[in-house]
């Protein structure tokens, strides 16, 4: 089946692939950020107020921009996950995994029957992508697991074997967060490498911060927020005074 999830497209080829991040349902900021050139938007539902409503009219005003809209949930409930595929996300990422039973019952609510268990209903997905959504949905959805934490670390072979994960996020900051290491720490270095080695080990990609680029197996990356782009581009024009 042809994919018209491009971002999915790219990764089934091997190629990478950047998400801007995005905190805001602002129609302007929002279509500025969908046509900037990332290959999807990390809408961010997790470290945000948003609420669905608004980011369902936000989608809509963007459509047919190029980046491919993708939501961080809440969490792997099936409310979240059913709102967040219904309005038009074919990406889902999955926040502070820690176990393979989160992601398996994540993919069940993503993916229609047979193969989950996501209901149907009147959306604006079928709206934004195509008619025969209900059935080429399935192949086109990403789901991503974020592993943020050392007992995230500790299961990632488990959760790295889930069918229908496709991509392992290795969360660098939470990942100091939780153990309080430094990047280039042995121990922290450790953590990331055991994501990694079960990551491609079962096949899947390799996700982290945009920085990691030049780390070797990582081809899915979290791009900068509107809020440092507008900073970075102010910055840029080396205004008087500055």
């Amino acid at each position: 089946m042809a994919l018209y999830n491009t971002t999915k497209q790219k990764l089934t080829a091997g190629r990478q692939v950047v998400g801007g991040t995005i905190h805001s349902a602002d129609p302007e900021t929002f279509r500025a950020m969908a046509g900037a050139g990332f290959d999807f938007l990390w809408i961010e539902m997790q470290h945000s107020p948003l609420a669905y409503d608004e980011v369902a009219r936000a989608i809509l005003t963007a459509r047919g921009s190029p980046a491919i809209p993708f939501i961080r949930v809440p969490d792997a409930t099936e409310g979240d996950i059913q709102k967040a595929t219904d309005i038009g996300a074919l990406g889902i990422i999955v926040p502070m995994v820690e176990t393979a039973e989160k992601m398996r019952a994540a993919v069940r609510f993503a993916r229609f029957p047979p193969a989950g268990r996501r209901s149907s209903g009147n959306n604006q997905a079928r709206l934004l992508w195509r008619d025969d959504y209900r059935r080429t949905c399935n192949e086109n959805l990403v789901v991503v697991a974020m592993i943020e934490t050392p007992e995230g670390v500790a299961a990632a072979d488990e959760i790295s074997s889930v069918e229908g994960v496709d991509v392992v996020f290795a969360a660098s900051g939470d990942l100091k967060s939780f153990t309080g290491l430094a990047e280039g720490h042995p121990d922290y270095e450790a953590l990331v490498a055991r994501i990694r080695d079960a990551a491609l080990g079962a096949g899947k990609r390799l996700g982290g911060p945009l920085a990691w680029r030049n780390r070797p197996g990582f081809t899915f990356f979290q791009g900068p927020a509107e809020a440092t782009l507008i900073q970075s581009a102010a910055e840029a024009l080396s205004l008087p005074g500055r």
